[in-house]
């Protein structure tokens, strides 16, 4: 916990945080800032105390106060899980947007200088709920009622880049590319000249993501359901590899090929690149809609 404080500290993440954060409280009766608020809810967090409830016994805990900057016997005792609970709901949704900006400059300045070129990876992940919070859907996909939070990260370090709570429902083409708008706009602030690749599975793939990244510079590859137009399309290379697999009696074999393809929402046609995977129990070609810019 104490190593945590002190990144979070050199970092500053809880006072940048707090100062997108409206404060009408008189300050001459604040006991805890939104920085010491926000600082010991982060930590319980990291430290796996996820429920704003633990911190009525964490409040009092010696390596807790420590690490937010209290004495651990003679400090006050930090913030209870009423005060928690009251500033997890004070922001709207102006100052959530802000927020994450704040999230995205500190991934941009974990970088000494601007990288030629960054990938993107942008996923949601299933957040399942025990009860009938704000947002929460029923998803059959997953046969759960949960949250299906998007999150984006760097693929190079692994990094986090920005995670946003939404409903637990597939995002449509309109939300993400709103998402991503506000991202990359963020992201140019600090790197005008970096080269961006979105990464996706295939409903991040909509026609809106797609007109909106090339319009603007940037590279994305997102998966592609196989259909008959697909699969004819690469046909005779997929016919290759299952000789070649055969000849050679080995148990996989692997290769790739591409095409032209325009679905019928698609303003234009756009360049296909398939893998094809010959084993001996079937033939696989998963599909991804590739569109880099030409060097």
């Amino acid at each position: 916990m104490l190593l945590l404080a002190a990144v979070e500290r050199r970092m500053q993440i809880a006072e940048r945080l707090a100062g997108e954060i409206a404060d009408p409280r008189a300050a001459a009766l604040v006991v805890h800032t939104v920085a010491d608020i926000l600082r010991a809810r982060m930590l319980a967090i990291a430290c796996g105390w996820e429920d704003a409830d633990d911190l009525d016994r964490l409040r009092t805990d010696p390596a807790f106060k420590l690490a937010c900057g209290r004495l651990p016997d003679t400090g006050d005792d930090l913030c209870s899980q009423p005060t928690v609970s009251r500033w997890e709901n004070a922001p709207g949704l102006r100052e959530v947007v802000r927020l994450m900006r704040v999230m995205v400059d500190l991934y941009c300045a974990s970088y000494a200088t601007p990288p030629a070129t960054v990938i993107l990876d942008i996923d949601d992940t299933v957040d399942v709920v025990h009860g009938h919070q704000q947002l929460s859907l029923f998803n059959a996909h997953y046969d759960e009622r949960c949250f299906l939070p998007i999150h984006v990260y760097d693929t190079a370090t692994c990094r986090p880049v920005a995670v946003l709570l939404r409903p637990g429902k597939t995002p449509s083409g309109r939300e993400v590319r709103g998402h991503l708008r506000r991202l990359v706009r963020q992201i140019r602030r600090h790197w005008p000249a970096t080269r961006l690749t979105i990464r996706g599975d295939g409903h991040y793939g909509r026609p809106e993501v797609m007109a909106w990244c090339e319009d603007n510079g940037i590279d994305y590859v997102f998966g592609l359901p196989a259909n008959t137009v697909l699969r004819a399309a690469v046909e005779a290379a997929a016919d290759d590899v299952r000789v070649r697999r055969a000849e050679a009696q080995a148990p996989v074999l692997r290769r790739y090929s591409e095409t032209r393809y325009r679905a019928k929402s698609w303003s234009k046609d756009r360049r296909v690149a398939a893998r094809i995977e010959a084993s001996t129990l079937r033939p696989r070609h998963p599909l991804r809609r590739h569109q880099p810019r030409h060097r």
